[in-house]
Formats: structure tokens, C-alpha cells, sequence
């Protein structure tokens, strides 16, 4: 029996800020809305201990100078913008550069637990292509460490966290967002969260890819569409980072990380004729070459037949001592034995790339993190502008705090600041009919549309790209956008997580157009962008590709626009050669 959606017990609540995401970024910007002033409210699909923000393993980036005093933000800076092929904006490389140090501390003060030197500093190592140890962590939870703490902070502070909601559209009313509107995933109860500022922070779309080392409910994309719809621009969506390690079985694991930690202690790639096939993609730097390389290299060996019986090459760290292994990679060891009866110290992990970061995103003013939505801000891993064609590790945890913190306090000034409170009846009418509208018969089921986008994006808009086969992902993306209206969905005791499946498949199929779409006019290759029919950089695609929604029955809208300038003062560095990378983990 259809189980109708508790539409007449729809309820309000109202706040100053409305933080969407649980995450890193969701909660610090909820700590500095509150800090200034605000009344705020938390909405998020998972448990608050349990946003992605967990599975960030390696560290956070910060000009510290403890092992390496001759560093500097303005180095950081520098390799950061070099290392994203210069696609990143420069003014938000800076803040984060210059504002790293300060959020790690804070971060610290608040009970983070870093790892520290005898004499308390907190320690600081090599990673992600940087050129000095500037890389605070904690062990290799530092994602969870810091979710953890602020988690803690938060609830301290009072804010309150809604978990289990699902935020289906923003509310926005002559170019105002005044709000979302939502649904609990239990009960099914909608909410009408009325605020005067909302801030995004949900994450990125690396889950439409067939192999991701996001889990199985999130990063479809999901703040990226709400924000398009809003009438936000995306930036750089063909910008994605296939992280060169994951796992391929089991099936319920495929993608998951194998760190990079397994390289920076000696791990060794070899195809099933067991060549180390790295000699012939960057000779110098092997396993230690670049992550974009890397993934290039075992996806060129998988393509062309040299691949193992799951198809992906074999990393090998059997050569090290066990009780090494077990010292510095205490979670991969436990990670195979658990998962496949695996003994690392003994037997090779077969890997593939997997699908691991968003680089671009919702396009955001780099001072406030504002769209151009008024009302509407958004922090993390759903917003572009940082990490430019390839994100170095390490970079994305400190995004998170300094942005959130900044999306945070801009987001309080814009509610303390408004006199008016725009609000529609119409817009909230529109959200909940769109729900009802959902909850129907139909001939298809959300999870295999949603597993077969993964599939084509995996095969039309992977590790290499070419026109052909984009185009033809377009056509198949159609059919299976046409396949989604006809979608069976029955809620019943067990929850109304079918209707939150659907809604991803939804957002997820229009995340993928966009990536489609950018991929198809960045005419070269460039970082983690890898076209076979344009193998060479093209200068003159120094440039950001945009992308907004169309009107009704027309294709979305791409052009680009030249990357902002890098200031004068810091030209020289950025100008400087790379340096060397032996001994060093890199991205």
C-alpha cells in the first residue's frame, strides 16, 4: 500500500544560519556563525560523528617550521598553485596558506590530538608535493581526530545537530535563499528550515564514479545540484582526482584506499608479467611520482592488457620486515586480512585507481565563500577554486576549517546585516509537491540507475577521456535521466531512504552533465584531466570552465573565463622549479 508522506505534519524551524553538512567545514562554519552572534541549526544525512570527512587519513597542511623553520605561507603558496597546474584561484591560495597555521593551532587548543615531538610542538612530516614537512596529523585518523573536536566544540557551544535529514531543495525567492526544505529519513516528517543565511557544506560528486572511495549514501553531488537549481554557478567540474590506489575486492570495498603511506614506505608497482612499470612512465621518481601520474600509469597498463585477474596491478610491500609493516601501516594490514584474507607482509594488494576528490564545484567569492545567490554561502569539498587540476593531500582538511570558519562568520554578518526576511510560499509549496510527486509506482528501481551512471562515468568520463566516448556518455546519461521519472517509490516502516536514493540519482545524473559537459571543452590534458585525442597542455587553456543550468529544454550552459592573476610578490616562487621529491610521500 502507498505510504503517503506525513505532508500535514510539515513544521518550521527558524534560525540565523542554516548550516547544511555535518562535516568539517559544516560544523566550523557553524562555530564561527555562532561565535558571532547567530542562532544556528546543523542538518545532516549521517550521524555527527560519521560525516566523509572520517575517512581523511593523511593530515592537515601549516607553515609551522617545526622540523622546517625556513618555511614559508608564501612556499605553500607556491607549491600549491604550481602543483594545480595554475588553475587555482590565487587569492583563495593565500588566505589558505596564510591562514593555515592559526586554524591548525586553534584546532590543537581545542583538544585535537596531533601527533607531537618530546617537547610538545606538534610534529609535522613530508606530504603531499610540498617542499617542507608541513603536515600536521594524528596518526592516520587526522579526519576523524578533527571531526571529533569539533564535534565536541559544537556541543559545548550549544548548536544544535539534526541528524537523519535530507535537504531535497533550497528555498529561494527573487534571487534570495531564505532557507531549505527537507525530510527525515526515519520518519519521513518534512521541515521547512526558515534562516536568514544558508551555508552548503555536503561534500563532493566522486560517488558517480564506478570505483570511489566515498561511501555507498553520499558525494553524489548533492549540495553541487541543490546549488545549480538555486541559480549558482559550478566551476571546474571535469576536475576530479582519481586517487591512483583503491581496492578492488570485495565488491562492497571497490574503491576503498589503499594509502599512499604503502608507496612512502617502499611499496613497489608491477603488472602480471611482474615489470615495475613505473621505469617507463617517471623513471626518476617511480612510485613516488606525482598522484595524476601515478593513476595515468596503472590505468595505461590495465587498458592495454597487462592488468591482473580483477584488473588492476599489483602493489607490493612484502619485501619490507613484517614488524615494519605492521609499525607504519597498522590499518592496511588489518584492512586486507579483514576484508581478504590478505597478508601484506606476505602476498601483493592488486589496486586500480579510484575516484577520490571533487576539485571543483559551487564558484565562490574567495573572501566570504558567497555564491552569487544572496543568502547562500558554501564551504568544503562542494565548492571550487582551491586545488585548481590536482589537490595536494593535506590541503583539503585545512580548506575545510579556514573556509567554513570564514563561509561562517560572512553568513552571521549577511543574517545581522538583513532587514527584511524574504520568504515564498510558493517556493515551499514547489519543495513539498515535488516530494509528493516522487513518492509513486514506477517500472525502475534508484540504486541500479544510480549504479549504472557509476558504470558510465567510469567508462565515458574516467582516468582518460576523449570526445567520442563523452558524447556518447551524454546520449546514455539521457536515457537513464528519461529512466528516472518512472522510478517505484513505496516508503514504508523500514524508513524513506528510497525517496533520499532517488533524489541522489537525481542530483548526481545532473552533477554528471556538468562533468560531462566541462570535460568536453577542456580541449587538453592538464592534472587529473587526461584527454587521448588532446594529449598535450595547451596555455591557452589557463582558464576555469563554468558551468550554470539552461533554460527549460535546453542543455546546460558551459564557457570559461582566464584564471585570476598571481600577485606580483609571488610570481618568482610559483615561477621556480620543481624540487626533489626522493624520500618525500607524495599527494
Amino acid at each position: 500500500m502507498r505510504k503517503e508522506m506525513p505532508e500535514s505534519s510539515a513544521r518550521s524551524r527558524v534560525c540565523n544560519v542554516l548550516v547544511i553538512g555535518s562535516g568539517a567545514a559544516g560544523l566550523r562554519a557553524a562555530i564561527a556563525a555562532t561565535e558571532a552572534g547567530s542562532q544556528v541549526l546543523v542538518v545532516g544525512k549521517r550521524h555527527r560523528l560519521d560525516a566523509h570527512t572520517v575517512l581523511a587519513a593523511g593530515g592537515i597542511n601549516a607553515v609551522l617550521g617545526t622540523r622546517d623553520p625556513q618555511d614559508t605561507w608564501e612556499q605553500h603558496f607556491a607549491d600549491t598553485l604550481r602543483e594545480g597546474y595554475f588553475l587555482g584561484h590565487p587569492r583563495v591560495v593565500e588566505i589558505m596558506a596564510r591562514e593555515a597555521p592559526d586554524a591548525v593551532r586553534e584546532l590543537a587548543a581545542w583538544g585535537c590530538k596531533f601527533a607531537t615531538l618530546d617537547d610538545g610542538r606538534l610534529d609535522q612530516r613530508f606530504f603531499g608535493a610540498h617542499t617542507y614537512r608541513r603536515t600536521c596529523y594524528a596518526g592516520d585518523y587526522t579526519g576523524r581526530a578533527i571531526l571529533y573536536t569539533l564535534a565536541s566544540r559544537a556541543q559545548q557551544m550549544g548548536i544544535p545537530v539534526i541528524e537523519d535529514q535530507y535537504v531535497s531543495r533550497l528555498l529561494v525567492a527573487d534571487g534570495v535563499c531564505f532557507g531549505a526544505y527537507g525530510f527525515d529519513l526515519v520518519s519521513g516528517d518534512r521541515t521547512v528550515f526558515e534562516a536568514d543565511a544558508v551555508i552548503l557544506a555536503t561534500g563532493g560528486h566522486t560517488r558517480l564514479w564506478r570505483r570511489s572511495s566515498s561511501r555507498r549514501d553520499e558525494n553524489y553531488g548533492e549540495g553541487m545540484s541543490l546549488a545549480l537549481e538555486a541559480g549558482c554557478r559550478l566551476m571546474d567540474m571535469e576536475l576530479v582526482q582519481f586517487h591512483p590506489t583503491g581496492m578492488l575486492t570485495p565488491e562492497e570495498m571497490a574503491g576503498t584506499l589503499v594509502t599512499e603511506a604503502v608507496r612512502g614506505e617502499g611499496g613497489r608497482l608491477y603488472n602480471r608479467d611482474h615489470e615495475r612499470f613505473m621505469q617507463r612512465y617517471d623513471p626518476q621518481r617511480m612510485e613516488l611520482s606525482a598522484r595524476d601520474r601515478v593513476a595515468l600509469a596503472i590505468y595505461t597498463e590495465i587498458i592495454e592488457g597487462r592488468g591482473g585477474p580483477n584488473g588492476g596491478v599489483f602493489l607490493d610491500i612484502s619485501h619490507r620486515p613484517k614488524e615494519e609493516i605492521l609499525e607504519k601501516l597498522p590499518r592496511m594490514y588489518r584492512q586486507f586480512i579483514e576484508y581478504q584474507m590478505l597478508d601484506i607482509s606476505k602476498q601483493p594488494m592488486e589496486v586500480a585507481p579510484t575516484a577520490h576528490y571533487s576539485m571543483g564545484g559551487v564558484a565562490v567569492d574567495p573572501e566570504t565563500h558567497a555564491t552569487e545567490v544572496v543568502g547562500l554561502y558554501a564551504a568544503g569539498e562542494c565548492t571550487s577554486g582551491l586545488h585548481g587540476a590536482n589537490r595536494l593531500g593535506g590541503n583539503s582538511l585545512a580548506e575545510t576549517v579556514i573556509f567554513g570558519r570564514r563561509a561562517g562568520a560572512a553568513a552571521a554578518a549577511h543574517s545581522r546585516e538583513s532587514e527584511v526576511q524574504r520568504r515564498s510560499k510558493k517556493a515551499v509549496q514547489d519543495a513539498s509537491d515535488e516530494l509528493q510527486g516522487l513518492i509513486k509506482p514506477g517500472s525502475e528501481l534508484a540504486r541500479p540507475l544510480q549504479r549504472a551512471v557509476r558504470d558510465l562515468m567510469w567508462e565515458h568520463c574516467g582516468v582518460v577521456r576523449d570526445e567520442g566516448r563523452m558524447r556518447d556518455g551524454l546520449l546514455k546519461l539521457g536515457e537513464i535521466a528519461d529512466a528516472s521519472q518512472t522510478v517505484d517509490i513505496r516508503p514504508g516502516e523500514e524508513g524513506w531512504f528510497e525517496l533520499a536514493h532517488v533524489l541522489d540519482l537525481r542530483a548526481g545524473l545532473r552533477t554528471a552533465e556538468a562533468t560531462l559537459r566541462c570535460a568536453l571543452e577542456r580541449r587538453e590534458s592538464r592534472g587529473a584531466h587526461n584527454r587521448s585525442d588532446f594529449p598535450g597542455l595547451d596555455p591557452g587553456l589557463q582558464r576555469n570552465f563554468y558551468v550554470r543550468l539552461g533554460h527549460r529544454d535546453t542543455p546546460m550552459t558551459v564557457w570559461s573565463e582566464p584564471v585570476p592573476g598571481i600577485p606580483a610578490g609571488l610570481r618568482a616562487l610559483v615561477a621556480a622549479d620543481e624540487l626533489p621529491v626522493a624520500g618525500r610521500l607524495l599527494e
